[in-house]
Order: structure tokens, then C-alpha cells, then sequence
């Protein structure tokens, strides 16, 4: 996170896309060709791009220890946006590398009211100060003193790049801080948009206050990704969190000024070249160890939204912004503490309670990217149960060794990446198995293709395990700058046939493709809808009727069918108040009846609504709904109980980052606290004897199977 506010470059080769469904505000996406920084006129040499492989479908390494990779663009970024998920995973004893690409040195001004203002602006001094907050934020996420001495030294890295890294270490939880530290404005007026784009550009690094390192680091697009993939392949991690590569397009006026937006998206303007450079990076990482080593790497991603957080309903309850406060108001720092860094104890402006009562809310919220269940769970054709996920960016199918044996044999690679982590999944009504996908089809920058589509995979016969080639199902949206805001798939079968495919456009509405009986997609097409966020659901009732559920800013939107021969059309619903902005849980209940469960803003107890025909809605009991305190997505799914009636079960997060499960009708949870911390959102499905499971990625990259 970066508090300067936004300055448009004169000459930026591809400025944002401005338009928006509901503003019809004029896309432009010129790309122009420019020459180096040394003002040679000559065309700029492009980067060579060594991405995946998405016909290789090797098998996987042997997993590896745990380890968590972190990169974002500016000191803060994490503390803000990847947390809760990032301090969960790291007090259960899970390392972490955290890389920071730009300096963040912003003005060179760190101040606040009431202590005398600086003389002169000092980029060096606030780059330290900043460093030396997050090594009191992290030291006190391992358990250690606020001012614990760090081990300092320089990392060599690809291309000549020198950087500073910092490690702590505390019993069996380390932490490892890496400073790029790129200069936020560098030579020639060059920033992170430039270099993601404009062929030839040039950065430099930023030498700060009592660093270690000394030397100055000259970089080029190829440099960056060279670099950020040579950290990938050192430290190996099985967990890595990245920033947006794809905000959403935001409508700016009185209600939602612009703030520190860039153009006419919802983030700032080094979050998002830092998360293109890092999932291009992620794909050269694996492309590279499959040629040296025979096997791509085994590794999950989890994409967070930025700036976002401020311009939806806040989704966290106090407790966990209480506990991302202290780490921030760790990193924040005073004036007055005594830190041993000359150049400061912190990023003042973040220190005490100003986090918290800044009219952003930035710290009030954690918003994933792509918020499906990771991985998605499904029941084979022998009774064993299959995983469905991302690995290592390609697609993977797991299957129990048994049924209910609840171990799994080793991933089958199913290539076809890189994907985006969560995918979903469906068995048509002849008993195949169909895998979706958002994949990023071009990644490569410098003014070239960068585009998303939305593919699938079909088993080759009922419940064989052996799949075809994926298929393109294209793009919703005609233009590459808008193409880049679809969301994941979501999508239902049902008995006639038919498979409904369903994504958010960049409108912020609903688009959909649906195959016909005779396996024949129709073209895309619009079910409208506005201003919902991401994470769309979609279910059967019990007449086999398709509803779609989505989390609008008011209220929850809802699209169903009239009939199982109608199309599916927007279908408002009476009762539904605000939600917080995780996706929705749908499941029947013991009468048959269709339920919506989920969070309101800043709550930590769910609530949850019957449909019982046309617009109305009955709110369930809440006492029983009350029980359930945690954060997050709320999974729904109707399962028969022994000896009694069905059952809706409900699976969530504790306010600890454990999974947990409840029925809708229950006076406590069971809480999965043997089981390794959830990496994204947990799958909850029914095994062959209607056995309650819940599904989940380790921070290994493993998965694990928890039958309460």
C-alpha cells in the first residue's frame, strides 16, 4: 500500500480503460512503441518469454516443507491486504519470504502532526524507516520483541541485482524480508506501469538509509521477472500470495472519489504491475524447472485485491481487524521509540490508531482476487472422492485411494495453465466430468498480448479419469483491457442436458454460455445485473431449477428460471440485507426449501434466508446461525442425516483461520483444529455413505480431508 496520490504520466503507452458499463465512460488502449531511456530512437528489443507449457502434463516433484512467498509492491501491502491469511499461516509455524519490489519511498516525508517538520524531504530516510516497521510488524507476528535484532546481509540475485535481506528467526518460525527496493519514481520520470509496458524501459534501485547494500541495481522488464522467478526457484515455496493483476474498473465522483487510485481502476498504480510481473514470473518459475528437472513445482497462489477493500462493504469482523491493527500499528511505529534505526521507527502515518479511523478502511477488509473454493471437491464413479485444483498453475485431479479411505494418491496433472487458482467443476447428465477454468492466456507486457478466456476440459467417458484437450470458450467481454476483469466459473448441470456457465463481466454484471444437449456451446450473453463483487454461486433447486446468487453492494442478486425449458433471467428477491462481500452459500434445507447464508458487513455471525417462491424470503433461525463466529465465505450443502431428517450444513472459518462445521439448525460448531490452516477457501461436499466433508489445501500444497 502506497498513501502518494496517483499522478498521471505524460506519454504512458496504454492508459487504463475508463469504461464502465454503467458510466459508458470511453475505453482507450493505445499501446505505443517508445524508445529506451537513453533516448535512442531505435525500436526497444522485447523480452524473450518462456511461459508454461499448457500441453505438458509431467508429473509433480515430491512435496517439499512448507514455505509461504509474499510479493508485493510496497512495505505495508501484506499488513494491509494479505492478512489475515499471511499471519495464520506463519504463527502455525509455516516460513515466509516476503519480497518488496518498490522502495516505497513515495515523497520522502515522514511525518506527522505534531512533530516539526522535516527541512527536506528525504526518499532514503523514509525507504529505511519503513523497512525498520516491518521488522517490528513481522518480529511480533513470530512472538518476538517489537525491536529484536535482525540478521542483515546482501542477496545476490539474476542479473547482476543486489538486494537487501533481513531474517528472524524464532523456535520453528522464520522470517525472511527482501528489499528490491526500486525507486517508486525513477530515472527519466519511469515507474512500475512503464516497465510492465513500454519496451526499453529502465528502473533503478533505491539505496536506503543504513542498508546493507550499496550498490545501485539497474532493471529491465526481463530483470524483474528474471529476479522475482530466480527468489521462486531459491526458496521454493508452496504457498504464494500475490497482489491483483486485474482490478476492477471503478466509476469515480462525489460518492467514490478517486483517492489513490490509477485512472480508472480500483488499485494503485504499483499493485498491478507487481502482480503482472509475479504470475509472469510464476509461469517462466515453472516453465524453467520442468525443463531442468523433469517435473513442474508444486505450489498454490492466492490473488488479494487492493484498494478494493475501500470501495465495498467492509467483510471483516472487529476481532481479526483488531489483530491485523496491532500488526500494522507494529509497523506504523512512533516517533519516540527507540528502534536503533537512525532513520526512523516506522511509517508514522500508519502508527496509533490512524489506520483505523481513516475513511478508506483499507485494514477493514481481505478480498481475494478469485474467492472460489480451492480446491473444489466431486464424487468419482467408484464411490472415491475426487480433488479438483491448481497446482504449480496447471490443473490437477486427486483421487482418495479408497473409498472413505480419506487419503489421496499423487495429482494427475491435467496441464492447460496458467490458470488462475480457483476452478470449477460438474458432471453433465451422461455421468462426464467437465473442469473450468480462467486462464491467462497471454501474460507478456511490454505493449504486447495480455488476455484472459475461459476454457474446459471433458472426461473421454463416465467416470474414466482420462480427459481430452481444453477448449476455448472465449471471452465475454471483445476487448483485451476489459477481458482482463471476468471473473471464475461458475456452473450448474442440469437433467436435461444442459451445462450453464456463468462468470462476472468487467460491467460488473453477469454473462453466461450454455451447452446444449448435444454438447453445443451457445454464444455469450448478457443476463445484466450491476455493481456486483466476485464470486458468483450457482445451484440446483429441488425442481432442478438453476439459480445464480451474487454479492451485490446493497443486497444479494438472484437469477433463476421460470421453467426448466427458460432461460435464466435476473430475479430480484425481497428481504436480503446487505452482505459483506464473501460469496454466498446456497444448500436446501431438511423441507426442500433453498437457502442463502452468509455474512453482512463487518460481521462475525452469519445470517441466513428460506426463498419460499417468487421475491419472497423467511430468515432463518438466528440463534442457531449465531453460533457460528468466524470470517469469511459460508459453504451451504443439504445432506442426509442417519436416522433423522436432512441435514444444511454450513462450513466457515473460525476467528483462528481453522475450518469449521455446523449444522444450520446447531448449537455449536465442530472446529477442524487437528487439520493444517485452510490455504484459500475449503470445499464442503458429501461422500458415497452422505458423509459431511470438507476439503482444503495445507500450506504444503497438499490436499487434506476432514469427515467431522
Amino acid at each position: 500500500m502506497d498513501i502518494t496520490p496517483p499522478r498521471v504520466l505524460a506519454g504512458n503507452p496504454r492508459p487504463v480503460s475508463r469504461r464502465t458499463v454503467l458510466a459508458g465512460i470511453a475505453a482507450t488502449s493505445l499501446v505505443t512503441a517508445v524508445a529506451g531511456c537513453s533516448g535512442d530512437k531505435k525500436k526497444a528489443a522485447l523480452s524473450p518469454v518462456r511461459a508454461l507449457d499448457p500441453a505438458n502434463t509431467a508429473s509433480y516433484a515430491k512435496a517439499g516443507s512448507p514455505l509461504l512467498l509474499q510479493v508485493m509492491a510496497h512495505p505495508d501491502d501484506d499488513l494491509f491486504f494479505m492478512n489475515p491469511d499471511a499471519s495464520h499461516i506463519v504463527q502455525a509455524g509455516v516460513p515466509v519470504v516476503s519480497v518488496y519490489v518498490t522502495a516505497g519511498e513515495a515523497v520522502g516525508q515522514n511525518w506527522i502532526k505534531g512533530m516539526p517538520k522535516p527541512p527536506k524531504h528525504d526518499k532514503a530516510a523514509y525507504s529505511s524507516s519503513r523497512h525498520q516497521g516491518l521488522r517490528q510488524a513481522y518480529a511480533e507476528m513470530i512472538g518476538k520483541d517489537r525491536f529484536a535484532s535482525w540478521n542483515k546481509s546482501v542477496l545476490d540475485l539474476p542479473g547482476g541485482v543486489k538486494a537487501e535481506t533481513n531474517e528472524l528467526v524464532n523456535g520453528d518460525k522464520r522470517v525472511r524480508l527482501i528489499f528490491l527496493n526500486l525507486a517508486m519514481l525513477s530515472a527519466h520520470k519511469t515507474r512500475m506501469p512503464d516497465l510492465w509496458e513500454k519496451p526499453g524501459a529502465q528502473m533503478q534501485s533505491l539505496i536506503a538509509t543504513g542498508s546493507p547494500c550499496t550498490e545501485v541495481s539497474h532493471y529491465r522488464h526481463s530483470t524483474l521477472v528474471d529476479v522475482l522467478a530466480g527468489i521462486m526457484d531459491r526458496y521454493k515455496p508452496t504457498v504464494v500470495h500475490t497482489m491483483d493483476p486485474d482490478p476492477d474498473f471503478q466509476v469515480h465522483d462525489a460518492t467514490h472519489p478517486k483517492d489513490n487510485d490509477y485512472g480508472a481502476c480500483s488499485d494503485h498504480r504499483d499493485h498491478t504491475p507487481t502482480a503482472l510481473f509475479t504470475w509472469k514470473a510464476l509461469s517462466q518459475w515453472v516453465h524453467d524447472a520442468t525443463e531442468r528437472d523433469g517435473h513442474p513445482p508444486r505450489f498454490v497462489t492466492t490473488a488479494f485485491r487492493g484498494y478494493y477493500n475501500q470501495r465495498w462493504p467492509h467483510n471483516l469482523p472487529a476481532e481479526i481487524v483488531e489483530d491485523k491493527h496491532k500488526l500494522v500499528e507494529a509497523y506504523g511505529g512512533d516517533p519516540h521509540w527507540s528502534c536503533g534505526n537512525t532513520a526512523g521507527c516506522g511509517d508514522y502515518g500508519q502508527g496509533g490508531n490512524r489506520p483505523m479511523k481513516n475513511r478508506k478502511g483499507w485494514i477493514r477488509s481481505t478480498h481475494y482476487r478469485y474467492p472460489g473454493a480451492t480446491p473444489v471437491a466431486a464424487l468419482g464413479k467408484s464411490g472415491r472422492l475426487e480433488l479438483f485444483g491448481v497446482l504449480g498453475l496447471h490443473a490437477v485431479r486427486w483421487q482418495e485411494t479408497a473409498p472413505g479411505s480419506g487419503r489421496f494418491g499423487e495429482p494427475q496433472n491435467l496441464g492447460g495453465g496458467p490458470f488462475a487458482p480457483a476452478l470449477a467443476t460438474v458432471q453433465d447428465s451422461t455421468g462426464r466430468r467437465l473442469v473450468f477454468a480462467l486462464r491467462f492466456s497471454a501474460l507478456k507486457g511490454e505493449g504486447r498480448a495480455d488476455t484472459r478466456e475461459l476454457v474446459y476440459l471433458e472426461e473421454k467417458s463416465p467416470g474414466s479419469g482420462t480427459f481430452g484437450s481444453w477448449k476455448s470458450l472465449g471471452n465475454p467481454e471483445h476487448k483485451p483491457d476489459r477481458g482482463r476483469r471476468v471473473g471464475i466459473p461458475a456452473v450448474v448441470a442440469t437433467p436435461d442436458g444442459k451445462v450453464h456457465l456463468f462468470v462476472r463481466n468487467a460491467g460488473k454484471g453477469v454473462s453466461s454460455r450454455v451447452r446444449a444437449a448435444d454438447g453445443k456451446w451457445g454464444k455469450w450473453q448478457s443476463l445484466h445485473g450491476q455493481e456486483l463483487q466476485e464470486g458468483l454461486t450457482a445451484v440446483l433447486d429441488k425442481d432442478n431449477l438453476v439459480h445464480v446468487f451474487g454479492i451485490g453492494r446493497d443486497t444479494v442478486h438472484h437469477w433463476t428460471q421460470e421453467a426448466a425449458d427458460k432461460p435464466v433471467k435476473l430475479a430480484k428477491l425481497k428481504g436480503l440485507p446487505q452482505p459483506g462481500g464473501d460469496p454466498i452459500g446456497a444448500g436446501l434445507d431438511p423441507d426442500g426449501a433453498l437457502c442463502v447464508v452468509y455474512r453482512r458487513p463487518a460481521a462475525k455471525e452469519p445470517v441466513g434466508y428460506r426463498l419460499k417462491g417468487g421475491d419472497a424470503t423467511e430468515q432463518l433461525d438466528g440463534s442457531a446461525l449465531g453460533c457460528l463466529a468466524g470470517y469469511g465465505t459460508v459453504a451451504a450443502l443439504g445432506v442426509p442425516a442417519r436416522g433423522g431428517k436432512d441435514q444444511l450444513l454450513l462450513l466457515s472459518r473460525s476467528l483462528d483461520g481453522h475450518a469449521q462445521l455446523m449444522p444450520s439448525d446447531g448449537d455449536s460448531p465442530t472446529v477442524a483444529s487437528g487439520q493444517p490452516i485452510p490455504v484459500g477457501t475449503a470445499a464442503l461436499t458429501a461422500d458415497a455413505d452422505h458423509r459431511p466433508c470438507v476439503l482444503a489445501f495445507a500450506p504444503d500444497a497438499s490436499p487434506w480431508l476432514w469427515r467431522p
